[in-house]
């Protein structure tokens, strides 16, 4: 564990976030904690949180989870490696932290939704693993899912641009979205062709792990203007 707070503490992270992610061991483990991070709504507009702020303020959406999910993983001794998967126009984007045991791949995933969670390293190419995820990634009933990147090695970027940066990781954010991408679907294969979930399907996508928050504290530490979530609660039990 000492080892593993050192690569944190080199890193840039605090002692005390540096130890809460070296007792991540393992893909699993990492699963497990990331899930536990509150999902973040962005109320006040997109963000794209560094890990010590994630850490700070307590809230995820996937990409930032899979910034999270990274360095707890090359913390732990596995190369820390993201993967973004492109939706349609209509759709946002997705991004899980990658995995390999053996000669194969998994993935580590933050997700509000019961569905694009994670993988098992059973998959032999990013591509299998790319279309495990293909039935579930939907809006309403229409399948989203088009594309996968080349694996992104984070231990060719600065970690000030994503571990302990201030504000907006605006560079990550280009970085995976100008990385190599590959199709999903394929040539002359039209999004018509494909079939609309059944509607069981649909209600099921529904479900959500976290309830939205009543008060989101901005990066410099201030409560935003109050919003409609301070007046609501969410129905979900």
């Amino acid at each position: 564990m000492q080892k593993a707070v050192k690569v944190g503490k080199k890193l840039g992270l605090s002692t005390q976030a540096a130890m809460t992610l070296a007792e991540l061991r393992t893909p699993g483990r990492i699963q497990d904690f990331v899930n536990s991070i509150p999902w973040n709504t962005e109320p006040d507009g997109d963000t794209a949180r560094s890990v010590s702020e994630i850490l700070r303020l307590r809230q995820a959406h996937c990409a930032e989870g899979a910034f999270v999910a990274a360095c707890a993983l090359w913390m732990a001794g596995h190369p820390p490696l993201l993967m973004d998967m492109g939706a349609s126009e209509a759709d946002v984007d997705h991004v899980v932290a990658l995995f390999q045991q053996g000669n194969c791949w998994g993935a580590i995933s933050k997700s509000n939704s019961p569905f694009l969670r994670y993988r098992d390293p059973i998959y032999r190419t990013l591509r299998e693993l790319s279309i495990s995820f293909f039935p579930q990634y939907v809006l309403k009933r229409e399948k989203t899912l088009r594309t996968y990147s080349v694996s992104i090695d984070l231990r060719k970027i600065d970690p000030a641009l994503w571990v302990t940066h201030q504000g907006y990781c605006l560079e990550m954010i280009e970085t995976l979205t100008s990385a190599r991408h590959f199709d999903l679907l394929p040539h002359n294969f039209t999004d018509d062709q494909l079939r609309p979930i059944d509607p069981i399907e649909a209600r099921s996508n529904n479900l959500t792990e976290h309830v939205e928050p009543k008060k989101i504290i901005h990066l410099d530490g201030r409560l935003p203007p109050a919003s409609p979530l301070d007046q609501a609660t969410s129905a979900e039990p």
